[in-house]
């Protein structure tokens, strides 16, 4: 597969989960359209590109680094679910995004 149609192919599977969680929870299956976001599809299609092209060392390394935007995540959901309620979906989506950049840098520059 050429270059071109690995990224078509990333597109796809991309648009494909965000697509069937938008579905679901829409649909009022919130908990199936979290499953959905959450299934590691996307992590694990990235493993094995990164595993495909870069070999054991790269996807050790990616998978260490994953770990550190877990608690960003965190911080965003959590937010996501005490701002809407009080501040309707705008603000909190953007207070959330400005918590998670924040919580990246606070990483970041942990690691150094």
């Amino acid at each position: 597969m050429g270059e071109f149609g690995k990224y078509v192919l990333y597109f796809l599977l991309g648009g494909t989960i965000v697509s069937l969680s938008t579905y679901l929870g829409s649909q009022g299956k919130s908990f199936l359209a979290a499953f959905a976001s959450t299934f590691p599809a996307i992590t694990g299609a990235t493993f094995i590109l990164i595993y495909l092209n870069g070999g054991n060392d790269a996807i050790v390394s990616y998978a260490k680094n994953l770990l550190w935007f877990v608690p960003p995540w965190i911080v965003y959901v959590v937010t996501m679910i005490l701002g809407i309620p009080r501040i309707g979906f705008w603000p909190a989506m953007v207070g959330s995004l400005v918590l998670y950049l924040g919580c990246v840098g606070l990483v970041k520059k942990v690691l150094g």
